[in-house]
């Protein structure tokens, strides 16, 4: 009971609050077009596709409360965007009950490799300063962002990069929540906020009974599964380990698994650990105290739920900020952790190489029969610290 009331206690903090605002702010902005785009390819009808907004909003929501909550993680859970993307251009000619099995198959898929251990397995081989690197890979991007924002809407970047600089020194805790102000007022003065996109509307969720097709099981499933593990569950548990939570691996799949079966079919495609939105949570930013940065995934959570409630009504909402507003605080919120990443990937000299190639080739973008660039990273990576170790013994 005393942690309990300890926790909601907690709930009522600035930073951590908007730590978790961001997280889900950058999450939909950034990638939530292409769940449209999954849903059309299908035919979706609209009352499908706000179904889908809400198995997905309420599936991420419970999921990133209940195993923050649990462990005292800060663990965000998200759909998987590149799986998402990947639907895009794999469902075509594919009915709306074969695809429903299919993220049933992927999700049971997911849920298995939780059960039997075999992610946290592979977790152990991978040394702190390799995940580091493919953290700092994935997240440099949004760091360059902040900068090549300037050449589209150069006095909002310039005005909200200006505002993080000055008010970091003097209210770190707060410079994430008060630079977001600043971004939305100067949106606000410029004309750049489209808020006649907003209009509200609660989400009925829609029952599509599923079919499992052998040739869809094989030929989407199991690509869609591969690119989750490898784009979402690594990227997202090397968040955690780059920033000192260890918790296991293999119950977060489990529950992400099981969240995803259930929520199928009315349209949660895949649920899975949150990597580049996860560390808007675990940074200082949302808390010195990292024993208490779970606080801002719960607060995640809660936006979650709220988006699922209302569907479309958050989208049209999220979209009504300009995206170099988005693009510059998702940017200077990571700011920190791509710096710890940096460190981490370089400070053993003797793992440094192998770090390097990691970081290089998550950077790079590559991808290999529709796996992505960290899976790769890391591979190489690994095979570098290996050869080098084998050689050097």
């Amino acid at each position: 009971m005393a942690y309990l009331i300890s926790t909601v206690l907690g709930l009522f903090n600035f930073s951590r609050f908007t730590a978790g605002f961001v997280a889900v702010l950058v999450g939909y902005t950034s990638s939530a077009v292409i769940i449209f785009q999954a849903a059309e390819t299908l035919g979706a009808s609209e009352a499908q596709t706000s179904s889908w907004l809400w198995a997905l909003g309420i599936g991420m929501g419970l999921t990133s409360i209940g195993l923050s909550l649990a462990f005292k993680s800060p663990v965000l859970t998200a759909w998987s965007t590149p799986g998402a993307a990947l639907l895009v251009t794999s469902l075509s000619g594919v009915s709306m009950s074969d695809a429903i099995g299919v993220f049933i198959f992927s999700s049971a898929l997911i849920m298995l490799c939780g059960l039997t251990g075999w992610f946290d397995m592979l977790m152990r081989w991978v040394p702190q300063s390799l995940a580091g690197a493919m953290l700092a890979g994935v997240l440099l991007p949004f760091g360059v962002n902040i900068f090549t924002s300037i050449e589209t809407q150069w006095m909002l970047a310039v005005g909200m990069l200006a505002t993080y600089l000055v008010v970091k020194p003097l209210q770190p805790r707060y410079v994430i929540p008060i630079t977001l102000m600043a971004g939305v007022l100067l949106a606000y003065t410029q004309d750049l906020l489209h808020l006649e996109t907003l209009h509200f509307t609660i989400t009925s969720p829609v029952w599509v009974t599923p079919t499992f097709n052998t040739a869809s099981l094989i030929g989407v499933g199991i690509p869609f599964f591969i690119v989750t593990m490898t784009s979402q569950m690594m990227p997202g548990i090397a968040v955690m380990r780059a920033n000192n939570y260890h918790t296991p691996a293999s119950p977060l799949m489990t529950w992400t698994g099981i969240t995803g079966v259930i929520f199928a079919p009315f349209g949660g495609f895949s649920y899975n650990l949150a990597a580049i939105t996860a560390a808007i949570c675990m940074g200082k930013e949302a808390d010195s105290d990292s024993s208490k940065r779970y606080i801002a995934s719960i607060w995640a959570g809660l936006f979650y739920l709220f988006t699922g409630i209302f569907g479309a009504t958050v989208a049209s909402l999220f979209t009504a900020f300009p995206q170099v507003l988005v693009m510059s605080i998702a940017g200077l919120a990571l700011l920190s952790t791509i710096g710890n990443s940096l460190s981490a990937a370089l400070h053993n000299e003797i793992e440094r190489e192998a770090a390097l190639i990691t970081f290089l080739v998550t950077l790079s973008g590559l991808s290999i029969m529709g796996i992505g660039s960290a899976f790769w990273g890391i591979v190489l990576g690994l095979a570098a610290f290996y050869l080098k170790k084998a050689f050097t013994k």
